[in-house]
């Protein structure tokens, strides 16, 4: 029997196509089947179900934290019962032998980005692109010579089985830390596959972990980075010919990095080709002419100091806030005090974003909402642009002030969004409505 724990995108998929299985998830209040003969139980059974399955395959969604109850009640059975199988999703298909040959991209900012453009160059040579992304595996093609998967910390901590032929990682920056409880942890996850990799395989890492103790473990070839420059040095890029700008520079300078050691090719035409997705720095003007930027993608600190670092000649008007898992924010606020930045904070940790910009001498307003936030901005910008044309009118030869609206939230979406998507069109039509 199969036992899948919880009932996201992962294992539903699983369940779609191995059914009947039995589904606990700490949402179900009772008892039920689906259509397809699976039953779904909410999560206080886990101990009978392991009781009456001592053999099963279990299979754990990845964002289901490790103190939760029924990864606990499953590690304990597993001290008596030595052959139950606790696997993750990438576990589960290595298990099976149904996982081709894997590109994995990890980090804290930048995977999605470049999992798509390095799916986006290797598309002709039958590469799929699955994970975290949003396809799981089991909708992947086990026959397609290359999967490339953005693969989140929480997968790589379950993880035991399965690995891939080379290994992507994106600079660290503190996320998810009440998911693993210590910054230790995140980046121990983050590292973990190298401790798999076998000799002449290859994994990116950044330069600042070169001293970690899996680093000293692992028998792969290593290749460490500090920035873009020192990619193209290693590889022999020509940044000249890319025309992304940072953060998405450094994406594609790892994706055409990936590409140099798996199949010794630089396509620049193809990869300016490629389109960055919505929500990540997207601009957008309303009709007085004023700036928005849309980088509902900034769930975490780093992606929201790319951001600000990009625009840090203006003057922001930044929207920050939302569920931040606990991150320490210091150093963000540490680069806003250098910055002309107001803050409009929004979310779950407003408050704790109003004590921080106090310590800081930060303008704050505490908004609570995306929308009394964008209703203050558009009061700012009408009080710049009234003033502006007040200096236009008097000839004075002084210039106007450069100003952004940017939603970078440095937090994720889910206290008050279903998703970062949610978020960051919401905020566009707040920005574009009467304007």
């Amino acid at each position: 029997m199969l036992i899948l724990l919880g009932f996201g995108g992962t294992n539903r998929a699983i369940a779609e196509k191995f059914a009947p299985c039995i589904v606990l998830d700490d949402s179900f209040e009772q008892e039920s089947k689906d259509s397809l003969g699976n039953s779904l139980l909410p999560s206080a059974h886990i101990n009978e179900v392991l009781a009456n399955n001592p053999e099963s395959l279990i299979v754990t969604s990845p964002g289901i934290p490790p103190h939760n109850a029924m990864i606990q009640a499953v590690y304990c059975f597993m001290e008596t019962h030595k052959q139950t199988l606790f696997l993750s999703e990438y576990d589960f298909f290595a298990f099976q032998s149904k996982m081709p040959p894997s590109v994995w991209i990890s980090g804290t900012n930048g995977k999605t980005t470049t999992t798509q453009i390095l799916t986006h160059l290797l598309q002709s040579r039958g590469a799929q692109s699955g994970g975290n992304i949003g396809t799981p595996l089991e909708k992947l093609d086990p026959k397609s010579p290359l999967w490339i998967l953005e693969t989140s910390s929480f997968t790589l901590h379950y993880t035991q089985i399965a690995k891939p032929i080379l290994y992507l990682l994106l600079p660290i920056t503190q996320d998810h830390i009440s998911w693993h409880e210590s910054y230790a942890n995140y980046i121990s996850d983050k590292l973990k596959p190298i401790l798999s990799l076998r000799e002449k395989e290859v994994a990116i890492l950044p330069k600042n972990l070169e001293s970690h103790e899996f680093v000293q473990q692992s028998r792969a070839n290593l290749i460490f980075y500090q920035d873009s420059k020192d990619l193209a040095e290693i590889f022999h890029l020509d940044l000249d010919s890319i025309r992304f700008k940072e953060p998405f520079l450094l994406d594609a300078a790892l994706a055409m990095s990936a590409c140099e050691i798996l199949f010794s090719t630089q396509d620049y035409a193809l990869l300016n080709a490629f389109k960055i997705g919505a929500h990540k720095i997207e601009e957008f003007y309303d009709k007085c002419g004023n700036l928005w930027v849309d980088d509902s993608k900034g769930t975490n600190l780093d992606a929201t100091m790319e951001a600000i670092k990009r625009y840090q000649n203006s003057q922001i008007l930044l929207i920050l806030g939302g569920d931040d898992k606990g991150a320490d924010l210091t150093p963000l606020f540490k680069l806003i005090a250098q910055c002309k930045i107001e803050i409009f904070a929004i979310g779950s940790n407003t408050d704790k974003l109003c004590n921080l910009a106090k310590t800081s001498n930060t303008p704050c307003n505490a908004c609570y909402t995306l929308e009394v936030a964008v209703k203050k901005i558009q009061e700012v910008f009408a009080n710049k642009n009234l003033l502006d044309s007040k200096v236009q009118s008097s000839q004075t030869s002084q210039d106007s002030t450069n100003t952004i609206a940017l939603l970078s939230p440095a937090a994720a979406s889910l206290d008050q969004f279903s998703s970062y998507k949610e978020r960051g069109e919401k905020f566009k039509a707040y920005a574009l409505r009467d304007s």
